[in-house]
């Protein structure tokens, strides 16, 4: 997984994931309780944040899908 990609934690709890596809556009999902929702690109900018973890692949493979 490239810095461009990942699932990451915010220090509120909030759960994202960021993708980059092949053309090199982002994209930022949340995940809520019916599942992973589109989210605001800008949400991105909070992976650099302080209190944000980026999640291991275990505590990945451990959310719902």
């Amino acid at each position: 997984m490239s810095d461009d990609n990942g699932v990451y934690r915010t220090g509120s709890g909030t759960i994202f994931r960021i993708s980059k596809e092949a053309d090199g556009h982002l994209t930022v999902s949340t995940l809520k309780a019916e599942g992973w929702e589109s989210a605001p690109i800008g949400m991105a900018g909070l992976r650099v944040a302080r209190d944000t973890r980026r999640l291991t692949q275990r505590q990945i493979e451990a959310l719902p899908q």
